[in-house]
């Protein structure tokens, strides 16, 4: 059995642009670079609870079908929230939505569309990482068609419970199934990324790195 909580620990040290080097050299289609972090310096990593949703014009949903409550609650502690709107510029998470899940311990919240509330998200500090910054309001606009089925943003698919590790360079998405590898080829690569900066205080160019440490 995986143990999820070790590779969570173990991909928090790892910067997304050596996880995604890892991800090219094994051909897999896991980099997101659409979504940008709404709150500067933070880092979500964790296993994705998947939320697909419609969207329409003011008027098309009952408020009953808004459910940001719903995706909450389907989180536990430590999972990442990862919504497909479809990269519509209206808001699917605002201050408060934010403040609840800090108190219930999730990880962090990835949105294709739109979330709300910049200056409440700076003082919460929950990392979110959407492609709208936007005040329009969600309610009657938009539709959880579902929770826990797999989507796909960006031409990449994510299954519930795929690794997440998201921070102010992207988003990688990692198959839990290929993670533990994956983690093992990270902390080699990002060995010889301190070794190369050692040699070169030590007086090797950058160009003899470059040709002496494949991927830094």
């Amino acid at each position: 059995m995986t143990d999820i909580a070790s590779l969570v620990a173990g991909f928090r040290d790892i910067a997304t642009p050596t996880i995604a080097n890892a991800l090219d050299e094994l051909g897999l289609n896991g980099i997101i670079i659409g979504l940008k972090s709404v709150v500067p310096g933070t880092k979500a990593v964790g296993p994705a609870v998947t939320v697909r949703q419609q969207t329409g014009a003011k008027g098309t949903f009952p408020v009953e079908d808004f459910k940001v409550g719903h995706m909450i609650e389907a989180a536990g502690a430590g999972d990442v929230i990862v919504v497909d709107n479809g990269g519509n510029p209206v808001s699917t998470w605002g201050g408060m939505a934010s403040y609840a899940a800090k108190i219930q311990k999730i990880e962090g919240l990835l949105v294709e569309g739109g979330v709300r509330d910049w200056e409440e998200q700076q003082e919460f500090r929950f990392p979110i990482f959407a492609r709208h910054m936007v005040p329009t309001p969600g309610k009657t606009r938009l539709k959880v068609e579902a929770i826990g089925e797999p989507i796909t943003i960006e031409g990449v698919l994510i299954r519930p419970g795929d690794l997440i590790v998201a921070d102010g360079s992207g988003i990688c998405v990692i198959p839990i199934e290929r993670a533990t590898e994956i983690l093992e080829m990270t902390r080699r690569y990002a060995a010889d990324d301190a070794q190369a900066m050692k040699e070169i205080d030590n007086g090797l160019t950058f160009r003899e790195a470059l040709a002496k440490f494949a991927k830094i």
